[in-house]
């Protein structure tokens, strides 16, 4: 008997069935910035693709395991459930797998993948500027002090750390809108923080 193999277009089904909406339109929005900062560089977009939709399940309460981070545990279940249903080469499995382990920006360890390298910026990215913020405050609590403050820690820890030339000019920008919504954050009683 043969496996059924699975499609991007089955992937992105999945990942909004076993996730909530926010991981597609995360995903969609990765694979924007992903175009844009990886334009002079030579990667798989299918691989890229796969990894965008697929990065985050580790972080859905259907996969969520306790003491368990959750970009190793989003691997742990593509290596189980997903990678035998998908028609990709040992190399490019390795890749996808990597991709997907080292999204996070508090994994210091360096990719040896440029589709590795593309999703952790593009990753990134998304934690910084006006679409940053709302992230944040969508995640809750339902607490500005708690949220400003995470979002200010998470800046800290990521500006800087940007390699490739066209993510550092967005990351600038983004830094930029960034810094002037907290400055009106601050002004509107936020400022003793």
């Amino acid at each position: 008997m043969t496996k059924t193999q699975l499609t991007l277009e089955d992937i992105v089904q999945k990942t909004n069935q076993n996730g909530e909406s926010w991981a597609v339109n995360h995903a969609q929005r990765l694979l924007a910035l992903i175009q844009d900062i990886g334009k002079d560089l030579a990667f798989d977009g299918n691989i890229l693709a796969l990894a965008a939709y697929l990065h985050d399940w580790g972080a859905f309460p259907l996969y969520q395991e306790k003491g368990v981070e959750h970009a190793l545990r989003s691997r742990q279940v593509v290596e189980i459930e997903i990678l035998p249903y998908l028609n990709l080469s040992l190399p490019s499995m390795q890749i996808l797998l990597e991709a997907i382990e080292l999204h996070d920006y508090r994994d210091l360890r360096q990719p040896q993948s440029y589709e590795a390298l593309l999703l952790r910026e593009a990753d990134m990215l998304e934690f910084l500027g006006v679409i940053g913020m709302a992230r944040d405050f969508a995640r809750g609590p339902r607490n500005v002090e708690t949220c400003y403050k995470r979002i200010l820690e998470r800046r800290a820890v990521i500006q800087g750390r940007f390699t490739l030339p066209r993510a550092q000019g967005i990351a600038q920008v983004r830094l930029e809108h960034m810094g002037q919504c907290l400055k009106w954050l601050e002004e509107e009683g936020f400022g003793n923080l």
